[in-house]
């Protein structure tokens, strides 16, 4: 098994004083604040235009996913209302407290309405070759009026070079009913690229051989939703057993149980047989990533606590170990390797967003380290 990378931090290191349970921060130094206030603008005149026009509200964008290459963090940020200038951006981890977020890899890449360009990153995924997948939606303002301004695709971008060096489009793959959530990535023995992306709406996971470009959907079973009051959200987390083995965890957030696949059989286009029911969940669980190995980071509905499960055991709560212990204002959205060696956490209040509660600048979005505090 790989060193799971997360750290324990000690009172004596955190060389903070007393404050709020919102802005303690263990690690003040490797702590990011990530505002819609905090963007990149080409020049003054570009912003003045942005915001005249309503295509830049910063109280509107909000950081839900990341991934990080050396020492910069690619976030994506949908387009869930109206006024998000760019989709994707990034920041660097060498900046101190709120960085300035810069669009990714370049201004053009973001305009809205432009097929070519993205419309709306949902999730990003880093792969070993060092090629940055974006799932876009094609949706915008989907919390607001749901505008479908482009069909679904993947793109993958050479985060060394900023080259956009591929296109998948989904729109073959979908229907109307599909609700496009969440992306992984994945290499086969023969050193094919396969994308796996869940589909909520329809009950399953698409599969995108990206290197004969080809793909299909793979219908789930009518088990993976027994519970659930409504198809709402279906996480998939890709871990790599200790034999090297890649499975697909996923679970509806509604459901009651957690389910895996092996990869291998996800990539021959069958469900049936291959699905495994790795057992009853303790409570509505939000699948938050892995270590690129064998562990899987979750939380529950609505708490912020940060858990982390080797998937090599039972999947039972006395082998759930408690690697963060979260507070009332925000909850982690994503658990990811990275920058020094450790694992990252960005967490936001998100809750407050989708209420439409937040302030002036924006959402409350913070990235830094994974880390468990002495006291804990």
């Amino acid at each position: 098994m790989k060193r799971l990378l997360c750290i324990v931090a000690m009172a004596a290191a955190a060389g903070v004083a007393a404050a709020g349970p919102c802005d303690r921060q263990l690690l003040p130094d490797l702590t990011f604040n990530l505002g819609g206030a905090q963007l990149d603008w080409p020049c003054g005149s570009t912003k003045n235009i942005y915001e005249m026009s309503g295509r830049y509200v910063p109280r509107n964008i909000i950081a839900t996913r990341t991934q990080i290459f050396k020492d910069e963090a690619i976030v994506a940020m949908p387009r869930y209302k109206p006024g998000v200038p760019f989709t994707l951006g990034a920041v660097s981890l060498k900046s101190k407290g709120t960085p300035v977020i810069s669009p990714f890899p370049c201004w053009p890449i973001q305009e809205e309405g432009n097929c070519n360009a993205l419309q709306s990153a949902v999730d990003i995924v880093l792969d070993v070759q060092d090629i940055l997948w974006v799932l876009d939606a094609g949706i915008v303002n989907t919390l607001e009026q749901p505008v479908r301004r482009c069909p679904p695709k993947v793109v993958a971008v050479n985060v060394r070079t900023g080259k956009v060096v591929k296109i998948v489009d989904l729109s073959g793959l979908v229907s109307s009913a599909s609700r496009l959530q969440y992306l992984q990535v994945d290499y086969s023995e023969d050193g094919k690229v396969y994308l796996y992306v869940s589909d909520a709406g329809n009950r399953s996971i698409l599969v995108y051989d990206a290197t004969a470009d080809r793909g299909f959907r793979v219908v789930l079973p009518k088990a993976v939703v027994l519970g659930c009051a409504r198809r709402d959200v279906l996480y998939i987390a890709l871990v790599r057993k200790q034999c090297g083995t890649p499975v697909l965890y996923f679970t509806y957030l509604g459901s009651s149980r957690l389910f895996s696949i092996k990869a291998a059989n996800l990539r021959r286009g069958s469900a049936s047989g291959s699905v495994v029911d790795v057992g009853p969940k303790p409570n509505k669980m939000v699948l938050l990533g892995s270590d690129n190995g064998c562990a899987l980071f979750f939380r529950y509905k609505g708490q912020a606590d940060v858990y982390m499960w080797n998937t090599g055991t039972a999947f039972r709560p006395e082998n759930f170990l408690l690697v963060q212990k979260g507070n009332e204002c925000r909850l982690p959205t994503q658990v990811v390797p990275g920058y020094k060696r450790l694992m990252w956490v960005i967490e936001s209040n998100f809750h407050d967003y989708i209420q439409n509660s937040v302030g002036c600048s924006g959402a409350s979005v913070s990235l830094h380290p994974l880390v468990k505090s002495a006291e804990d």
